[in-house]
Order: C-alpha cells, then sequence, then structure tokens
C-alpha cells in the first residue's frame, strides 16, 4: 500500500504518547495505575510501539492446523466407529488414548492411514507393540506420545523402573518415528506459570537428549495446554519455537522445527455455569492456531462431569471448524508477526525460560530436579499463588467465583467424579497432580446441595 496518506501526520515517540497520558491521569501514577505485573514477571505497559519491535524470525508451520478428535480406545470398533464419524464431519486428525494394548488392525479399519494424523496416547510402555504398531501403520503422519519422564513426573514412579524403562523407548526410537512426547500440559494443568511451562519443556526435552544423542531430536514432539490468558498464550507457543530453536543449535541439529499438539486446559474450567466451557475454549483454541499449534484437539463444554458424549465432542470439533473455515483461521501461523505487544512478550517469556533453564541444567539437569522436588515445589508455589488469587475474586471465572448463579444444582449431573482423587500408592517422588483452580469453592456448592436435600 503507498504510504502518501500516512506521510501527512507526523510521528509520535512513545515518550510524548506516555506525557499525554501522565496529563490525562490528573495526578495519579503513572505506573501505579497502568503498569501491571503477571506472575511471570513481566511488566505490561498499556500501549506498545515500534520501539518494542523485536523483529523476531520464528519459524511456523507452511500447512494449516490440523483438527484433531481424541478417543478413548476401549472397544476396538466403537473407537473405529468414532473415529471414521469425526472424520466425515471435519476432522483430518484422530488421537487414540488408551490403558492397554488393543487390536490396532481393528481400531484403524477404514482410515485413510497416509492422510489422516494419528496420534497414540498410551498409559502404559510397551516396545515391541508399539513398533509392530508403527509398521502396520507405515506413515510419518504417525505420532506415539511416548513420555516417560512425564509419566515419572505425574504418577512418580517409572512404568517398570528406570533402567528398563529407558531401554524400551531406545528400543522404540531405534525402530519408530516421531515417537518421543514431552508433557508440557502436565506443567500447565498442574498451575505452573508460563515461563515455567517454557523452561520445563526445554529442558525435560533436553534429558531425552543428553541420554539418547542429538539424533532424538527429529523424533521429539510436544504436547502443549493453553489457558485464557490469550495474547500470552499466543506467545508462548511462538517463545518454544524460539527456545527449540536455540537448543538445536547448541547440538548442531539444522531444520528441525517443533511438532506442537496443543488442547486447552482443563485447570479453568468450571462445574458450575459450565456453558462459559465453551467460550473458554474458543479463546483457547484460538491462542493455540495463532500461536501456530501443528494440531489441535478441543475439549467438549462438559468434559470434567460427564462421560464421552457425541454432542459434546461435536460442538467441541464445530469449534474448530468454525474458527478455521468461517473466521478466517486457516492460515494465521504468521498474523501475530509484527505485533509490538505479541513480539515483545514473546521476546521477555524466551528469556526468562532460557535464564531457568541454564538455572536447571548446572544443578544437575530436569531430572535430578524432579528427584529432588525442586520442580515439585516451584509448581506448587505458583499453583497456590493462582488458586489465592481466584479466591481473591482478582482472578475471575465468571458463573464460579463471579455471578453465581444460586438456583443452578450439579448434583445429580455427575457421570464423573470432578476432582482431585487421593492416591494411595508408594512413589518413588512426589507426584504432580492436574487440578483445577475451582475445586474447592464447588465441593462447598455441591455439600451445600446435599445439605439442603437432606
Amino acid at each position: 500500500m503507498n504510504s502518501f496518506l500516512f506521510d501527512e501526520f507526523e510521528k509520535t515517540s512513545a515518550a510524548a504518547w506516555k506525557q499525554k497520558i501522565q496529563v490525562d491521569l490528573k495526578g495519579a501514577d503513572y505506573n501505579d495505575t497502568l503498569l501491571w505485573k503477571t506472575n511471570e514477571g513481566i511488566v505490561v505497559k498499556p500501549f506498545y510501539t515500534s520501539e518494542d519491535r523485536t523483529n523476531l524470525q520464528i519459524k511456523t508451520p507452511k500447512k494449516a492446523f490440523n483438527i484433531c478428535q481424541s478417543i478413548f480406545v476401549d472397544d476396538e470398533k466403537i473407537a473405529n466407529s468414532l473415529a471414521i464419524n469425526a472424520l466425515k464431519r471435519g476432522a483430518n486428525s484422530i488421537q487414540f488414548r488408551a490403558k492397554t494394548t488393543f487390536n490396532y488392525k481393528i481400531l484403524l479399519e477404514g482410515i485413510n492411514l497416509k492422510k489422516v494424523v494419528i496420534y497414540f496416547n498410551f498409559s502404559f510402555l510397551d516396545d515391541a507393540f508399539q513398533i509392530d504398531v508403527f509398521k502396520y501403520i507405515n506413515s510419518k503422519n504417525t505420532y506415539f506420545q511416548t513420555d516417560i519422564i512425564g509419566n515419572l513426573a505425574e504418577t512418580g514412579n517409572w512404568f517398570i523402573n528406570l533402567k528398563k524403562d529407558h531401554n524400551q523407548l531406545e528400543n522404540i526410537i531405534k525402530s519408530t518415528n516421531n515417537c518421543v512426547s514431552i508433557s508440557v500440559d502436565l506443567y500447565q494443568n498442574c498451575g505452573a506459570t508460563i515461563v515455567q511451562q517454557l523452561a520445563y519443556a526445554l529442558a525435560h526435552a533436553n534429558e531425552y537428549i543428553n541420554h539418547f544423542g542429538a539424533e532424538v531430536t527429529s523424533k521429539i514432539h510436544f504436547n502443549f495446554a493453553v489457558g485464557t490468558n490469550y495474547f500470552f498464550e499466543i506467545a508462548k507457543l511462538r517463545a518454544f519455537r524460539l527456545l527449540w530453536e536455540v537448543l538445536l543449535k547448541e547440538y548442531q541439529v539444522k531444520n528441525s522445527q517443533a511438532h506442537i499438539f496443543t488442547k486447552p486446559t482443563i485447570r479453568n474450567k468450571t462445574l458450575y455455569d459450565y456453558n462459559v466451557n465453551m467460550l473458554r475454549t474458543t479463546s483457547e483454541c484460538m491462542s493455540a492456531i495463532l500461536g501456530g499449534s501443528n494440531t489441535i484437539a478441543n475439549i467438549a463444554y462438559d468434559t470434567i462431569y460427564h462421560k464421552s458424549n457425541e454432542f459434546g465432542e461435536r460442538i467441541a470439533r464445530n469449534q474448530l471448524l468454525i474458527l478455521q473455515k468461517e473466521s478466517g483461521l486457516n492460515m494465521p501461523q504468521e498474523y501475530a508477526n509484527g505485533s509490538y505487544y505479541i513480539e515483545s512478550i514473546t521476546q521477555e517469556l524466551a528469556e526468562k525460560a532460557l535464564q531457568i533453564f541454564k538455572e536447571i541444567e548446572k544443578s544437575g539437569g530436569f531430572l535430578k530436579q524432579l528427584k529432588k522436588g525442586v520442580i515439585q515445589r516451584k509448581i506448587k508455589e505458583s499453583q497456590v499463588k493462582e488458586e489465592e488469587s481466584f479466591n481473591n475474586k482478582e482472578t475471575v471465572l465468571l458463573g464460579t467465583n463471579l455471578q453465581q448463579n444460586k438456583k443452578e444444582t450439579m448434583q445429580e449431573n455427575l457421570d464423573l467424579y470432578p476432582f482431585v482423587k487421593q492416591r494411595n500408592i508408594k512413589t518413588l517422588i512426589p507426584p504432580l497432580t492436574r487440578s483445577r483452580i475451582s475445586e474447592s469453592l464447588e465441593i462447598e456448592r455441591l455439600n451445600s446441595e446435599k445439605n439442603k436435600n437432606s
């Protein structure tokens, strides 16, 4: 576009804008009134200018994001039917979750394995089974979300033991592609700050690189969760791509972009006024899209208290379809380029995360910090701070801690237990526990319902 129209106006410096704002504040202090500090330690300004531009060069995917349907494998025929139905209705990717081995030939029957992007998320470790599945599919579009360190962090135990877990994973790495996943979503859903998520993701991945060598980098991919801090979540994903590239350069690895699988967080989802969850997931999916996710799997608005159902899953899938097909977000990976605000916070997040990463490495690495309980303690501190903010109504979840519908009842609608369950097993390390910030308040409301009905 010709710039002659804009040349008629004099440029205004950031200092001049700040001076004008200070006058309009009529004596109120600019810093105290308009600057705010995030949990990540980033000071957010009321306006950003070209002086804040960092000209970041972020390598984003060149293809449109994949719309993924997540399906639990209990009965192979049912799971196969659900997958084919989802593909007919707009999905082009499937995530199969399973607790035990299954008949993969029945599960995958009728699915175009060369075209459809498939993710396998196993809560077990079986190298022979995983290798067999890979050989059967024989496609570069297949990803195994296998993470032995993530399992240790979440359960407190190895699948088998340290040596056997690493031996089995080594067999898997030698025989399959896209076979190591970094469960960054765990840290987000436990209450970690964005900077912590980025730092732990990098340190977590570095454990695998140190153990298996730089060659494994081409087989690593990342599983993120995004919250409703819209611009910061966009910046988070973009910052991680920068950090991953920096780490790979240290290992002299070239042309290996991070593959990012993203879901909305569970942490801010609510039991009461549950329809607001759809607004939250829409915002979160937009952050995932604009942040440059390769694949996005939305979650149903009622996922925390209802069993998987056709209506909830269809709505969740359609949210992504509307964003991609009707909202102009088909190829939006570079939309954030040049945004003064997003570029500025991307740079700050990356720098702060890199600092924490270096501290972890100096202290012996991520696994050593997990075993000492340092990672758990740091996340717990952030979790408590976030929940205090919710309890003080500084963090607002509409319909839950603000503008409650007192007449709404949920006691009779619970198909699933929506709260953290107590674990009574012996663990090697303190486990990280996924939780929602509104749980304590919801328990009070449910108990109140019981008392009224008794």
